[in-house]
């Protein structure tokens, strides 16, 4: 058993390594193309698509309950090494999502177009452009809903070189498109949307093609049917559903109230920040990615203390690698919106400051998510998170209507989410008998005293240098060294620093014999 866990955590390792290569390539491709797509389309209509993009994933709440249900049915029957089983899920899986994706279709052609034209505040002469985005995003959505089967076999496979691969050429023909939009004679802003729908289906196409091939469960029977599988399937779907919608409305609901209460400007300011902020998560996100499978198999294989120890491990590292990011954007966020952007939205660099404390608290507790989904009794997590969670929309209406300054959501986000972190420990202690004290010890407290400590170094710099590109630079490597340094020494147990320092150790004598053979 201990040796399957050191293999276990030495995959994780590997495939973190795989995600991070592919993230560092993703966020330099994905950040210079978003700089392109607004110096192309300029802040109206990078506003405009940011927007008519939150009415379309208003509707992605359905899909993406089933996406997280997908996962965790495959992941559990890897676990359980069941075959026959991983079979029937794939090919249900395929036909439930036609259904729901023709479901949300009619939704959201009915719905989403009297929301455009009568709620939104889109410039009269934008109005058609606007309507081409809105087509062309639900056809992309269509497609990516087809894609989440075969995208959930290849991380419940923790086949991640692969998921990295087709990341990065998802993100270089969107590069492609950018480029392609100051060619283009026509209307920028349709020919953005359309030739998004276009890679959509390369994608779509070549997910589908290596899937087949190399996995066997991912033959498509169009005629399998097991009503109890289904049941189970749809029914961990819709308490799922619960739980995406109180997200839908915190991100792309409060998208809409910015639009109403504010225009088309400050959801470019917004949507720039959300690109920086996505890129930082994506890091993190490539973390849990390559864990997610192991806390799930764990759960089924009835490992509790490995459990426990992924819980742990994963909440702390997810935090950290947060951190390493957030703290040098936090001191020179408006210095790095001018290198990156031609034109900065106005308060763009505000939101990202703001945006990254709420992307610490979003991620903090995805370990504990993941271990609580794992057990599939999640209807009661499900309605009290999605009831706390849902308060951030009413009270950013009311706060609006009542006249507070835009950034009023984010601390109302602060709060209920930093809420939301104690009921999921709370909720893991009953599922999976995890008992809070050892989260505290074990997470809260290296977490807390690490922060403090990993602030000194920055905030020095910051208040002693002059505002220029020397001192974002500074502070960015001395911000990581810093970081990383009180990371190893406050962050880490003993355990966990002899597994790092033994793995630098391999990689140093590694590279020792390459030089001297």
């Amino acid at each position: 058993m201990v040796e399957k866990h050191i293999e276990n955590t030495k995959r994780v390792a590997r495939n973190t390594a795989l995600l991070y290569l592919r993230t560092i390539v993703m966020m330099l491709i994905s950040l210079f193309t978003s700089r392109i797509v607004l110096e192309a389309l300029g802040v109206d209509n990078y506003g405009i698509n940011n927007v008519v993009g939150g009415v379309v994933g208003m509707f992605s709440i359905i899909s993406g309950s089933l996406s997280g249900s997908i996962s965790r049915f495959l992941t559990y029957a890897l676990g359980e090494e069941n075959k026959e089983k991983l079979r029937k899920v794939f090919s249900m899986s395929i036909n439930i999502q036609i259904f729901i994706g023709i479901i949300i279709l009619i939704l959201a052609e009915s719905c989403g177009i009297w929301f455009i034209n009568q709620k939104l505040n889109i410039p009269s002469d934008r109005l058609i452009a606007t309507h081409w985005v809105f087509q062309c995003s639900l056809i992309s959505f269509f497609i990516a809903l087809i894609n989440i089967p075969y995208n959930a076999c290849l991380i419940a496979h923790e086949r991640m070189n692969v998921f990295a691969y087709m990341t990065i050429l998802d993100v270089s023909l969107k590069l492609l498109t950018a480029y392609a939009i100051f060619i283009s004679p026509f209307d920028k802003l349709i020919t953005f949307a359309v030739l998004n729908v276009f890679v959509g289906i390369i994608m779509r196409i070549i997910y589908g093609i290596y899937c087949v091939k190399n996995f066997e469960e991912c033959h498509y029977e169009r005629t399998t049917f097991d009503k109890k599988l289904a049941k189970e399937m749809t029914g961990f779907a819709w308490w799922g559903f619960l739980g995406n919608t109180a997200w839908i409305f915190n991100t792309q609901g409060v998208n809409i109230l910015i639009n109403m209460f504010f225009g088309v400007i400050y959801n470019a300011a917004r949507g720039v920040a959300a690109q920086i902020e996505g890129a930082v998560m994506g890091f993190v996100g490539n973390f849990m990615t390559a864990l997610n499978p192991q806390i799930t198999k764990s759960y089924a294989a009835g490992d509790k203390d490995y459990l426990f120890s992924l819980i742990c491990r994963g909440t702390k590292f997810a935090y950290f690698l947060t951190l390493l990011f957030a703290i040098p954007l936090w001191f020179e966020a408006q210095t790095v919106l001018s290198i990156w952007l031609v034109e900065v939205p106005e308060d763009s660099a505000v939101f990202l400051k703001l945006s990254l404390i709420c992307a610490i608290l979003t991620t903090s507790a995805q370990p504990l998510l993941t271990a609580i989904l794992a057990t599939g009794n999640i209807r009661k997590y499900e309605i009290v998170t999605t009831l706390i969670g849902c308060l951030v929309f009413p009270f950013t209406y009311i706060a609006y209507k009542f006249g507070c300054n835009i950034f009023a959501t984010y601390y109302i986000y602060m709060v209920v989410y930093t809420f939301l972190i104690w009921i999921k420990i709370l909720f893991a202690k009953k599922l999976i008998e995890f008992k809070p004290i050892y989260f505290f010890n074990k997470v809260v407290v290296p977490c807390f005293l690490t922060t403090l400590i990993a602030f000194i170094c920055p905030l020095t710099i910051y208040l002693i240098m002059p505002n220029d590109i020397f001192r974002l630079i500074i502070i960015t490597f001395l911000s990581i060294v810093w970081i990383s340094i009180s990371t190893y020494f406050i962050g880490l147990t003993n355990g966990e620093q002899k597994f790092i320092k033994e793995k630098l150790l391999s990689k140093l004598n590694f590279a020792r014999h390459n030089q001297f053979t």
